[in-house]
């Protein structure tokens, strides 16, 4: 048995090369009809695509669009019509040690990643709630999970898409809208000059798109951050250690005892993953009532 997505509408944004192209091809491989999204300079890119998706008996059409452009985004979903599936993939980068970048350099890449995101999710979110279905994927990167160097905006962004996956799939869950991220490794044109070209073939992008169909499945998880590249798969997750209570010392002999037992804090052995923020406030008052 393999993904059937069809009866589907995959909306795939950055999706003129790289990772989106990959994307593109196995959703329609899986059935779904997949909107092509690309900035509108790269709009011969897109239908590209769209033909090679066509050329193999699948459906697909391209769709010119900035994504930090709400109003060009609107028009695009209002184009495709109902939108199940979405993947938010476009990006940018501008790779600089924090003390050379600007704060436009930052901000461009925020604005793209993040707001990006935001925005294409925004406009297909009331739609997946009237019609109680709906598959959005995040894409993070190591470089938010974990830090790169030269990456502060992108890790920035980056980081933030999991925080906002965090909460959407909790808003989306009881309208079947299930939100995910996906970290993936790939040498793609973003990526040209960061890796060796002996690494090249190594991370395909289409190494990478089985784990984001798995994510946009009918039987897909919510709340999963999944890292992909040269054929793994792992996953990431947030978690919360039991650490210890501060209550009742005095502010500098507290901070001195954190110091003191940071090994403990942060031992892993006693970590668990939150269903929600609350879980966190909930461990500090069971600890706070055990030591009154």
């Amino acid at each position: 048995m393999t993904i059937d997505l069809g009866g589907r509408t995959a909306l795939v944004t950055g999706a003129g090369g790289g990772l989106g192209r990959a994307h593109a091809l196995l959703l329609a491989r899986a059935g779904a009809r997949v909107i092509v999204n690309d900035i509108p300079h790269s709009g011969a890119k897109a239908e590209s695509v769209v033909d090679e998706i066509r050329s193999a008996g699948g459906r697909a059409e391209a769709i010119a669009a900035s994504v930090t452009d709400e109003a060009a985004v609107a028009d695009m979903v209002g184009q495709a019509g109902a939108i199940d599936i979405l993947v938010n993939n476009a990006g940018i980068l501008r790779d600089k040690s924090f003390a050379k970048m600007s704060i436009e350099e930052f901000r461009q890449v925020v604005d793209v990643h993040l707001m990006g995101s935001v925005i294409c999710t925004k406009a297909v979110w009331d739609g997946m709630r009237e019609r109680n279905h709906g598959r959005i994927v995040m894409t993070t990167s190591s470089s938010g999970l974990y830090g790169n160097f030269g990456q502060s905006n992108y890790g920035a962004a980056k980081m933030a898409l999991v925080g906002l996956m965090q909460t959407l799939s909790l808003e989306g869950a009881k309208y079947n809208i299930r939100v995910n991220a996906l970290a993936p490794t790939a040498a793609t044109g973003m990526t040209e000059g960061l890796m060796p070209p002996t690494m090249l073939d190594l991370f395909r992008s289409e190494l990478v798109s089985p784990a984001l169909l798995a994510l946009v499945a009918e039987e897909a998880p919510s709340r999963t951050i999944l890292c992909a590249g040269a054929g793994g798969v792992e996953q990431a997750q947030v978690t919360l250690t039991r650490g210890l209570s501060i209550a009742g010392l005095d502010g500098l002999e507290a901070a001195q005892l954190i110091l003191d037992r940071l090994g403990e804090i942060g031992d892993p052995a006693t970590a668990t993953i939150p269903q929600a923020g609350l879980e966190q406030a909930q461990l500090e008052v069971a600890k706070a009532s055990a030591t009154r």
